[in-house]
């Protein structure tokens, strides 16, 4: 069978590990937890970090899917808040331009401990099946490490990932020399890019701060009547991705057109 799209609810329920209790997961989605310490003075106070991913290949739909864990315990929140330094990432060549790729330091060194396993897993997996589409998930922190995920692989193997997010955060820091070159490029690296994003939810502004970017922001849930009330209550704007009716306007019969 060809590759389709599932419900967006449904990366939701399964990335998320049904967060809500209110849908079945299709996938059981076991992460590989890796530790990790960014200074010198994290390593020699034993303080560390773990960033979690997984990776599977579904037959029926024959995909390879990446999923990103979500923030879990007090070192993912030193990792979001406590390191919004920007950190420089690489420099590509992007239409025929020298790009510096800019990163929220936290996330782009979360997702450094875990990029040459992430390439070699999907390498494989991908040799076994070539023909096989490519799947990037993540919720809250996990949607960083998806972001910079699907970056990685479109740079490095040129492929065009399906990209989901959900409470997505911006990894990537734009300058004004630089602003439009990286939008563009940024837009160039899936097939299919879905962030998606309640207004009301302030994960989706973080970092706070002017120049980061997140991909094709798809604004869902409360639409656009935002309020100081709604946005200082995370535990229900952040975490209520998995209500299909939110999605009704973007999709149609789609969400099973093969490839």
């Amino acid at each position: 069978m060809g590759y389709y799209r599932l419900p967006f609810e449904q990366y939701f329920i399964n990335t998320s590990e049904d967060f809500n209790h209110k849908g079945t997961v299709t996938y059981p989605i076991n992460y590989t937890a890796v530790e990790y310490s960014t200074t010198a003075l994290e390593r020699l106070l034993g303080i560390g970090h773990e960033v979690n991913y997984e990776i599977h290949f579904e037959e029926e739909r024959n995909v390879i899917q990446l999923n990103f864990q979500r923030t879990v315990g007090f070192s993912d929140w030193v990792a979001n808040v406590g390191e919004f330094a920007v950190k420089y990432y690489d420099s590509i060549k992007f239409e025929d331009q020298q790009l510096q790729l800019r990163v929220h330091r936290g996330w782009g060194d979360m997702y450094l401990t875990i990029k040459r396993e992430i390439r070699k897993q999907w390498y494989l997996m991908h040799q076994d099946h070539p023909d096989a589409e490519t799947e990037i998930i993540g919720w809250s922190l996990g949607s960083g490490q998806a972001i910079l995920c699907a970056q990685d692989l479109s740079f490095n193997y040129g492929i065009k990932p399906h990209l989901f997010t959900f409470g997505s955060v911006r990894p990537f820091k734009c300058v004004r020399e630089n602003a439009d070159l990286m939008k563009r490029y940024l837009a160039s690296l899936c097939s299919e890019c879905w962030n998606f994003a309640d207004v009301n939810d302030i994960i989706t502004y973080m970092p706070p701060f002017r120049g980061f970017e997140m991909i094709n922001r798809v604004n869902v849930g409360t639409g656009f009547r935002r309020s100081i009330f709604r946005l200082v209550n995370p535990w229900r704007y952040h975490t209520g991705y998995d209500d299909p009716a939110q999605y009704t306007g973007f999709t149609d019969d789609s969400s099973r057109n093969e490839i």
